[in-house]
């Protein structure tokens, strides 16, 4: 009798386990359903603020025509300056002319996706003193999502795939592992997180400040310093660009290292796993930081009917 009871027992348990199991798995399965969908109704809207801003391009076709040909001067004679400085002078920094170029392609690549994605943040003052921002904040999307991802720029879809594939081109000169790739890719998309992180300091501390164009224009500045690699500067400035080590301990300053210098590194081999590690920790933490101080400043926030 005792063992007929243990053994029911034992079914029952199992019983209760398995319709956990089941449990956890719908459940599981209705917030993928639900997360997908809503992924897709974000770039459902994305797009359409997309539209809305070429459009706007488009209508001012000259200025259109004008910008672009600056940028497109400005980065060849800028590759072509690079090209005649390491020949020059048989190398820089110990890289030869190939991998300066490569560097110079990998910050573009990360320059110009970060303005293509987040343009409307350079107008996110006008919103906040307008008293436009109100508007944004009774839509019923997230209005961090509107103001980072509001509208894109059209100059810079246009360059970005002529120097994706230049990159592309360039980097299989260089012959590199199938590890150096993947690992170059993943750090590229961890600039683009620490870029991201940056642009949502930004406009929090625009709500709280009203400031907001020179703290974009430091940084533009700052990151032109990563055009290069970050080896070819001097302590204390190489020190300040990238980072200051204690024992192992990584403090990053000015993350213009991580972001524009380490993609290119891991792609030649020249990264350790440690600098890897730490980049993928500070772009993470600099994500959540940033996220916790937007809905710090948000709060701060004064309507403009107040």
């Amino acid at each position: 009798m005792e063992d007929k009871e243990k053994l029911q027992i034992n079914n029952y348990k199992l019983q209760i386990v398995d319709l956990y199991k089941l449990f956890i798995t719908r459940i599981k399965s209705v917030e993928l359903k639900t997360w997908i969908k809503r992924l897709g109704f974000y770039i459902k809207i994305w797009w359409m603020m997309s539209k809305n801003a070429f459009m706007m391009y488009f209508n001012q076709k000259s200025i259109l025509a004008i910008f672009l040909a600056g940028k497109i001067f400005r980065f060849t004679f800028f590759i072509i300056f690079l090209y005649f400085l390491v020949s020059g002078s048989k190398g820089l920094a110990g890289y030869n002319t190939n991998q300066i170029i490569f560097f110079f392609l990998s910050f573009n690549v990360i320059d110009i996706t970060s303005q293509f994605l987040f343009r409307e943040v350079y107008r996110f003052r006008t919103l906040v003193v307008s008293g436009d921002l109100d508007l944004i904040l009774t839509k019923p999307i997230n209005p961090l999502f509107r103001i980072l991802f509001g509208g894109a720029d059209v100059i810079d879809l246009i360059t970005i795939p002529p120097v994706v594939a230049a990159t592309i081109y360039m980097g299989a000169k260089l012959g590199p592992s199938a590890v150096s790739v993947f690992l170059y890719i993943l750090l590229i998309i961890n600039s683009l997180l620490i870029s991201t992180a940056f642009h949502i300091l930004v406009v929090s501390m625009a709500i709280i400040t009203l400031e907001i164009d020179h703290t974009v224009m430091i940084f533009r500045d700052l990151s032109r310093l990563g055009t290069v690699p970050i080896d070819v500067f001097k302590q204390p400035l190489r020190g300040f660009i990238t980072y200051v080590a204690l024992r192992g301990f990584i403090t990053y300053v000015v993350p213009i290292g991580i972001m524009l210098s380490f993609p290119a590194k891991a792609f030649l081999g020249l990264l350790d796993w440690n600098s890897v590690i730490a980049s993928f920790v500070f772009g993470i933490t600099s994500i959540f930081m940033t996220l916790r101080f937007w809905n710090f400043a948000i709060k701060k926030y004064t309507s403009a009917s107040s």
